[in-house]
């Protein structure tokens, strides 16, 4: 872990550069102008040499899409091996800013050098913006070296990137990582089919929370829509409705059709323990593949990489249910 000689800042838009306008609240182009207007004004300042680059059009981080995660993911790997950056800072909005970080943290096995994300509550131009704190904050932590991989800075606090989550809508502090028991089993060396040279595409992807009274036809409608993945956020430990028998049968048809079905759990301290209930064992034999205490940020963007990749459904199972980076092993 070194300190950082050559950064590249990223921004994508967010609240962190946002203008008024007459809708409301609209993403703006031209943040380095602000940068730089800061910077003039707190010439004691120590930063890392850096260079900017802007994806355009910025963009209210609720409109995130998989093409922007691959644009973000392009973007990056560019300013590491054609700009000779050995760190980024990405700035990005915060509805999608933990979802991001974990698909970066998949998308980016293997880059060898620290990201962090970051962003604000409050757009840096407005009356108690904490947009300086966690950009400069953020800046602060890279120049004393930051170890390679992805990460979140937000509220004075280092993350990692594929264990946060946004908590609050507003707070200042409104990212955390929850305590979460992981017990996934580290891989030794990181498959080829996994390197951030790997092309990938957009996936049709979804996540269901189970929920008193989720009728098979609901489910079956779903899957029906030709969905590749789902994250199936489960109760407690892994638990479902394992009385309904169709709503079983349609999650076997779809794994019998080549869906990747993840189960998490849905509790905030949960993670996936088939076993301990029979309830739990009936969701498994249906065909689900335990997330173990991923989150769903996490298990959406693990999905994505694997499947993106253009890994078949047993290959995606496989690696599920092994750490790549952190997101389910301590």
């Amino acid at each position: 872990m070194s300190a950082t000689d050559r950064l590249m800042i990223l921004y994508s838009g967010g609240t962190i550069g946002m203008q008024a306008s007459a809708q409301g609240m609209v993403p703006a182009a031209g943040f380095d102008v602000r940068l730089r207007a800061r910077l003039a004004s707190e010439p004691q300042r120590e930063v890392p040499a850096w260079h900017y680059r802007e994806l355009l059009p910025p963009i209210d981080s609720a409109n995130m899409t998989q093409r922007h995660w691959l644009a973000l993911c392009d973007a990056i790997v560019a300013a590491v091996e054609e700009d000779g950056c050995d760190a980024v800072l990405l700035l990005h909005g915060t509805d999608t800013l933990a979802y991001s970080a974990a698909a970066l943290s998949f998308l980016l096995l293997g880059l060898g050098v620290p990201v962090v994300l970051t962003g604000a509550m409050r757009p840096a131009d407005a009356p108690g913006s904490d947009a300086w704190d966690n950009l400069f904050g953020a800046l602060d932590a890279l120049a004393q070296g930051v170890a390679p991989g992805v990460h979140l800075y937000f509220g004075g606090r280092l993350l990692h990137g594929a264990r946060a989550g946004k908590l609050g809508s507003a707070t200042l502090e409104a990212f955390a990582e929850l305590p979460r028991q992981r017990h996934g089993e580290r891989v030794a060396a990181l498959p080829a089919e996994l390197d951030y040279r790997r092309i990938r595409r957009p996936v049709n992807l979804a996540v269901l929370p189970l929920f008193p009274g989720l009728q098979a036809a609901q489910l079956r409608a779903l899957l029906g829509s030709g969905v590749q993945g789902l994250v199936l956020e489960c109760y407690g430990s892994g638990t479902g409705p394992s009385d309904d028998t169709e709503l079983l049968e349609v999650l076997r048809e779809a794994r019998r059709r080549g869906t990747v079905l993840l189960a998490i759990s849905q509790c905030p301290h949960g993670h996936v323990a088939f076993g301990v209930y029979a309830a739990g064992n009936a969701l498994r034999d249906a065909g689900l593949v335990g997330g173990d205490g991923m989150t769903r940020e996490a298990a959406l963007g693990k999905l994505f990489a694997l499947l993106g990749a253009g890994l078949s459904a047993d290959e995606a199972e496989y690696w599920l249910a092994r750490d790549l980076c952190g997101e389910c092993a301590d």
